[in-house]
């Protein structure tokens, strides 16, 4: 037939290419067993596409690893207990999946024999397109535009790019074409590892977000996606290498120390208040300072807000963070107090912050939190401007903003994939100059402190989205509109910083503009630190 159109429709075409979806809207049961969570979804006993897939149960098994999730649906954990990654053979290929997982066809390497099969279905048995161009072909422009599209999915994959592959992947799910999406992840998972490059490292947690937001935008399989916790002690290790290696929250906690200072230097009572005090570590070398501030240091007190991940890694309650910092000001002869507030940030009150009227110089720390407030667009009751207003309402002497310099929070899918991943890159490729790949807590430290915000960006939306980040320009809207106006950092702060910098890499950019610091990776700006009155 090579004069005319042996046409099929979108969906009968579908149904013969494409493995039957279907909503993850069943429910989701599980067991636990001694070696892994054997996830299935009652109802069906039709095929679907996850990170391995050549098994038509609709089951899979989640391996708690010690280095990242391992899924599969053999439903046995054979020889899986060491695995740092998909099922593979080749042990550079970390994230790879046997010749045969996948949902598409049984072997994707052939990729012009892929293409025949899917001219069989499209445009007739006889088809020879391959080689030859006919131009009967305009008068289904349906059909040609598809092939056209296969062909250029060939080409991106045969370009070995894995950057464009995952974004030419991104795309197909944004524009709900399965098909190629599943082609574009079989390639995708061929090429991504753990232990590998920077891109390959943050591919690899990336093609888990795409996996993720296919299976119901992640509302199910986004928790089957977080491995078991380590061990509190673990991730509070994880957190203490990823704060060593990386200046970032060093830059942070130092820039807004500095401006906490500049603005308590004639104060005898202060009081901080740290929306998510984590660990505490922020106010240890701002203590050390008020101490040898001429003429004595003030009296502090700290109330410090929690949250889950650092109750967590702490082992205990707030009162762990209390003893430390108490212990701290003592040796360095710094009167000191410390209130604990064990509530997240959407359930903060006016009653939680112990304020004291009158005599207490009042400082306010937003380092890394706000952007976890949902806004406007999320919740109508907007968090994260109530507790700008509620702030202001204290009459703070100066309140310090550290935030990565990302724009995750309204962006649709796409361009929120687009963002992330040159936003990781450069994150991956500052960690790679100063943590050794083959330093064996490596992996666990990208897994645990990185590779969860990645995927819960890529693969949630609505209240399930909690990684929502701003650009300081929409930050400084917000805070104008809550009736702030800008404090400038410390100039001395800054050339500490700079020297800070020194000890990392050159790589790495420090610019000052309109009163506020940016840190950067080469050309892309990461953190963004600025102060508020």
């Amino acid at each position: 037939m090579s004069n005319r159109l042996y046409y099929r429709g979108p969906e009968e075409a579908a149904a013969h290419c494409l493995p039957q979806f279907q909503s993850f809207d069943q429910q989701l049961c599980y067991n636990n067993g001694s070696q892994g969570t054997n996830f299935s979804f009652q109802g069906s006993n039709e095929r679907y596409c996850t990170l391995e897939s050549s098994s038509a149960t609709g089951s899979y098994t989640v391996y708690n690893s010690p280095s990242t999730v391992s899924f599969s649906p053999y439903g046995s954990p054979n020889s899986q207990q060491d695995s740092q990654s998909y099922r593979s053979s080749d042990p550079d290929n970390a994230y790879g999946s046997p010749m045969s997982a996948s949902c598409v066809t049984e072997d994707m390497s052939d990729l012009k024999h892929k293409l025949r099969e899917l001219e069989t279905v499209m445009l007739g048995p006889d088809s020879d397109i391959i080689n030859s161009y006919d131009s009967s072909f305009t008068t289904n422009k349906s059909s040609l535009g598809m092939m056209d599209s296969w062909r250029g999915t060939m080409e991106v994959i045969s370009g070995g790019d894995l950057k464009q592959l995952l974004v030419a992947c991104a795309k197909s799910v944004w524009d709900n074409d399965l098909l190629t999406a599943q082609w574009l992840m079989d390639e995708l998972r061929q090429m991504v590892s753990v232990s590998g490059e920077p891109i390959q490292r943050l591919g690899a947690y990336m093609l888990e977000g795409l996996v993720a937001r296919l299976a119901s935008s992640g509302s199910s399989i986004y928790k089957a996606l977080r491995c078991k916790e380590p061990a509190s002690s673990d991730l509070l290790s994880y957190m203490h290498i990823l704060y060593e290696v990386c200046p970032y929250f060093k830059f942070g906690y130092m820039s807004a120390n500095g401006a906490i200072a500049e603005a308590m230097k004639d104060e005898n009572m202060v009081h901080i208040i740290d929306f998510q005090i984590g660990q505490g570590s922020q106010w240890i070398t701002l203590i050390q300072a008020f101490s040898a501030r001429p003429g004595g240091p003030p009296h502090i007190r700290i109330t410090g807000i929690d949250d889950p991940t650092s109750a967590y890694a702490r082992g205990g309650g707030l009162n762990i963070v209390g003893q430390k910092l108490s212990r701290l000001a003592e040796s360095v002869k710094v009167p000191f107090e410390f209130h604990s507030a064990a509530v997240s940030g959407c359930e903060v009150r006016l009653e939680n912050l112990g304020v004291r009227p009158g005599g207490e110089a009042l400082a306010v720390n937003f380092a890394f939190m706000l952007h976890h407030m949902p806004d406007e667009s999320v919740s109508t009751r907007n968090h994260r401007d109530r507790l700008l207003r509620l702030v202001k309402s204290l009459s703070p002497k100066v309140v310090t903003l550290v935030e990565q310099e990302s724009n995750t929070n309204t962006a649709a899918f796409f361009p929120r994939f687009l963002e992330t991943l040159n936003y990781y890159t450069a994150m991956f490729e500052s960690i790679d100059v100063t943590l050794p790949r083959d330093h064996k807590k490596r992996i666990s430290v990208e897994q645990h402190c990185l590779a969860r915000d990645v995927v819960n960006i890529i693969a949630c939306e609505g209240v399930e989205r909690v990684e929502r980040h701003e650009l300081l320009g929409k930050w400084r809207s917000r805070f104008a509109m809550a009736g702030f106006s800008p404090y400038p950092l410390s100039s001395p702060v800054n050339a500490t910083i700079k020297r800070l910098l020194e000890n990392y890499s050159d790589k790495y950019r420090l610019e000052e503009r309109e009163g506020a610091l940016y840190l950067g990776w080469m050309d892309r700006a990461l953190v963004a630190s600025c102060a508020w009155k």
